[in-house]
């Protein structure tokens, strides 16, 4: 099993903020208390599964629509809003029968995925939450393999690794591995123990992880101190402007190494500023530089390095204070 960087221990996440550290926080913490939550969560893709009351459908539908998450966000939410439509009311039910469900998602498309690639996933999911009880019931036992296979205190490694085993569990089920001559099929269950940050399937995590708040569903008892930020491009950016990482790529060190950053700010819930900070991303049209018109209005300003370091004397990140 490939090792991931260990977590930072309990005493560096206690440590005093760093003036620097202070004042990010302070800026996110805004930028959270002022977002309008309820219109940008209409147009979020985990509103949909906000809309079923079942939790093997709220799995199901979650796992879907955080699978096809990427590209325009009115795409993404149209595309969601075809499928579901033809998937019908009790997407669990639907989800057993493989013949039909092909034939209710024919012609149905969305970037590199087809409707045969959505009906196999909620094939394979449907398949796993009866052989289980449940797809949190799958994630947990393969959390629990991990922790007695990896050294004690490597939450990021066991994270990585319970990831890989229950991406593992869902491909098998479905038949959505790579070959053939489309990646489509591959791309929708992605390789966890590569180089990818697997944002889908960390996004989908948070969403059933964290607590109920409006967003997020509440649906799973996994401890949200164990999550990993789902790292985008927008995030990625904005976590690059702010210090956080000074990455470039979306690998899965970046998604490690900011999601120490934000632990810095709350370790017990680290991912609780994804939303909002996604959302500002998108909003601002960040160009990553100090532009008087673009930047006009954005939150996180005043802690840019472009606007309140020189970014070539900005300080690296170390171990215990990935923001300084």
């Amino acid at each position: 099993m490939r090792r991931s960087a260990a977590p930072p221990r309990k005493s560096e996440l206690a440590a005093a903020l760093t003036p620097r550290e202070s004042a990010i926080k302070a800026a996110l913490d805004s930028v959270r208390e002022r977002c309008d939550l309820a219109a940008r969560f209409q147009a979020d893709p985990v509103s949909f599964a906000h809309r079923f009351v079942h939790p093997l459908d709220k799995e199901l539908v979650a796992l879907v629509a955080a699978s096809v998450a990427f590209g325009n966000v009115r795409t993404v939410h149209a595309k969601l809003e075809d499928l579901l439509g033809r998937v019908g009311p009790v997407p669990r039910t639907a989800a057993e029968d493989l013949p039909s469900l092909r034939t209710r998602l024919r012609g149905w498309k969305h970037r590199v995925f087809r409707g045969e690639d959505l009906a196999r996933l909620l094939y394979g999911a449907r398949s796993v939450q009866r052989e289980h009880g449940s797809l949190e019931a799958c994630f947990k036992s393969r959390l629990a393999q991990a922790r007695a296979s990896v050294p004690s205190g490597a939450d990021h490694a066991n994270m990585r690794e319970a990831l890989a085993g229950f991406s593992d569990a869902l491909r098998d089920a479905s038949g959505l591995h790579a070959g053939g001559r489309r990646r489509g099929p591959a791309h929708l269950l992605p390789d966890v123990r590569g180089a990818s940050g697997s944002k889908r399937l960390l996004l989908f995590l948070k969403w059933v992880s964290r607590p109920a708040d409006g967003v997020d569903l509440g649906l799973w008892s996994v401890d949200p101190a164990l999550l990993l930020v789902p790292i985008d491009v927008h995030l990625h950016r904005l976590g690059r402007n702010l210090g956080l990482t000074r990455r470039r790529n979306l690998a899965w060190e970046t998604t490690e190494e900011m999601t120490r950053a934000l632990a810095r700010f709350d370790p017990a819930d680290p991912t609780k500023y994804d939303f909002s900070m996604c959302h500002l991303g998108m909003v601002q049209h960040c160009p990553s530089r100090k532009d008087e018109r673009r930047c006009e209005g954005c939150g996180v300003q005043p802690v840019c390095i472009h606007w309140g370091t020189e970014p070539g004397r900005a300080r690296r990140p170390n171990r215990s204070a990935q923001v300084r």
